[in-house]
Parts: structure tokens; sequence; C-alpha cells
């Protein structure tokens, strides 16, 4: 089934531990923690991000190209029951995502470039994902993993979260269930990224509690800082 386009907002700020302290009781008061988050509020995030031998994604992320793609695979924690093939595509600020599930088989065949059955799959972006591994040489190049605290807020479909204890995989392939050696990638001594995230509008009382000391937007991209490494 197409997917209907959906733009969100989305702005990325750096932030020290300290207001991230400050940030947490508000949050807590007004939000709600997200329920895939378990009993510590927290998850582990895995993505293996596709790119092609230029680096056609790191080079227009840092050229500024205003519309551009990525395509990545996603599981949570060690858990290879919900894996996700996900497009993102960002213009300026605005970010669109597509998604489709994979069996943990299927996401197997794909690291071991078996992809052959991806061409006539019912799954539009299973196919999209296989005419350009054919047609731009996409591959897997890199496992960046974070840990993530997400709050979420109904009116305005709002999600603020924390990323930290930022790792990059050092090897390629990547097999599921294997262990991979990775290394910390730090920005700075007790810095987070903070993650806003919202439709058409972002709530009046979201928007103050957020303003606290000066919190730096950022265009980090993880995937990006991981590719230094991996």
């Amino acid at each position: 089934m197409k997917q209907k386009p959906h733009f969100r907002h989305e702005l990325k700020y750096d932030i020290t531990f300290a207001e991230y302290l400050q940030l947490l009781p508000r949050l807590k008061a007004v939000m709600q923690r997200d329920p895939h988050a378990g009993e510590g509020g927290r998850y582990r995030i895995h993505s293996i991000y596709f790119d092609n031998f230029t680096d056609k994604a790191v080079r227009e992320k840092l050229s500024g190209v205003s519309r551009r793609e990525k395509f990545r695979l996603r599981w949570y924690n060690d858990d290879f029951s919900v894996i996700k093939l996900e497009k993102k595509m960002k213009e300026n600020s605005l970010c669109q995502k597509f998604s489709a599930p994979l069996t943990e088989s299927e996401f197997q065949t794909i690291l071991r470039g078996d992809i052959a059955w991806m061409k006539d799959h019912g799954n539009t972006l299973i196919r999209e994902l296989y005419l350009k591994e054919q047609t731009q040489l996409l591959r897997p190049k890199v496992c960046v993993s974070y840990l993530r605290e997400p709050f979420i807020y109904a009116p305005g479909n709002v999600r603020v979260t924390f990323d930290s204890d930022l790792r990059s995989s050092l090897y390629h392939p990547f097999c599921a269930g294997d262990y991979l050696t990775d290394i910390d990638i730090r920005m700075e001594p007790g810095h987070m990224i903070m993650e806003v995230k919202y439709d058409a509008f972002l709530p009046e009382i979201i928007d103050m509690l957020l303003q606290i000391g000066r919190p730096r937007q950022t265009a980090f991209s993880k995937y990006v800082v991981c590719r230094r490494f991996g």
C-alpha cells in the first residue's frame, strides 16, 4: 500500500546534561513518556545506513543540499522481532518518513546482498530500495546506535527526544545477532541531542517548556558523524 506524504517539522538542539536535567521535570509534568520506551524510559536504536560508492548521502548533507534522502534498516534494543526498512526524506527543516516491515530472514538477505526477491515485492519501498541498489549502487555502510529517551504530546503530534551514548560500528558486513565491535562517538563531553518533531504547529505550552538557557540549534547528523569511523 502506498503511504501518503506526511511532512513534519524536525528541529535539533545541542544541549548540555545540566540543561537536560532542567528540562526533564518540565516535560514530565506535561508530556507523556512513549509507552514503547519501557520501565527505564529509554531504548536503544540501531540503524544500518545505506550509501553509494561516492558517499552521496554524506556529501549532500555536508554540502547543505536542501532536498535529500537516506535509506536505513532499523531495530530496537537487541530485539529482532521488529525490523523496519525506512526512507527518510528531508527538505530544509521538514521531514518525511516511509517504512516497511521486514522479517529477520529478509533483513539478513539484504545485508548479504541477496536482493533478487525484492524486485517483485508487494511493498513499494522495498522495490524502491532494490531499484536504487541496482542503479545507484546503494550498499550498507555503517551501523549507528544510541540511547533515546522520548516524550509525546498529542496536540500537534509532538515528540521530544533526548539522544545520547552514540556509537558506531567498526566493521562490515552486519549480521543480526552477531556481536558488533563499536566505539563511543562523542560530540562534546556531557552533551546530547534534543530533537523536537511536530506536524503543522508546535503548541505554545511545549514551546514555553523548552525555553531554558540558550540551546544551540544544530544540523547534527548521526550518520555523517559515525561515517568518520566506519
